[in-house]
């Protein structure tokens, strides 16, 4: 499928805060879909927009990145991914990966893979050099991952459990941005 019908953006705090509602649909509809980023199913609205809503000031404070993919006949939130840049001195040369979500009725048309794209090619011009990430073993998220030039560095038994509650390993991930 074409992934030109979408497009990747770069998010600013103000932008997440006048659409927190529409983000915390993608999140619920992502978790009660299945997908493990965190959150138990059923997924109530009102923690999903908590949860997003508390992270406008990160955004705001330049300690998250944010990205989004969007339908571009219609502007639906459709995907978004997040760059969490380490913070201590000894580490602002890396940055972690976190909380990609491709809605899903989006999936399909390369959405993940483009809103990695975008992450690592900002994160390369603002000088990091690493990119760490986990996912849930097994997943289609860990072959996506691989597929993009990723390194498995090993996995973490009973780590996270999925949308369910059931224990589940996690694979532990870097990419050098090094070229």
């Amino acid at each position: 499928m074409s992934s030109t019908a979408y497009v990747v953006d770069q998010v600013t705090a103000e932008e997440l805060e006048r659409s927190v509602a529409e983000f915390a649909g993608l999140l619920t509809e992502t978790v009660d879909g299945g997908s493990s980023v965190g959150f138990l199913a059923p997924l109530e609205p009102d923690e999903s927009s908590a949860w997003w809503r508390a992270l406008v000031p990160e955004l705001a404070a330049g300690r998250l990145v944010l990205w989004t993919a969007r339908a571009a006949a219609d502007g639906r939130l459709a995907g978004t991914v997040q760059l969490r840049p380490a913070a201590t001195a000894n580490g602002r040369h890396r940055g972690e990966v976190a909380k990609l979500m491709v809605r899903p009725a989006d999936r399909g048309h390369r959405l993940a893979g483009r809103l990695l794209a975008a992450l690592e090619e900002r994160a390369a011009e603002s000088g990091i050099r690493l990119l760490v990430l986990d996912t849930e073993t097994g997943s289609p998220a860990e072959r996506m991952y691989e597929a993009a030039g990723w390194t498995r560095v090993g996995s973490v038994p009973d780590y996270a459990t999925d949308p369910t509650g059931t224990l589940h390993p996690t694979t532990i991930f870097f990419k050098s941005l090094v070229r």
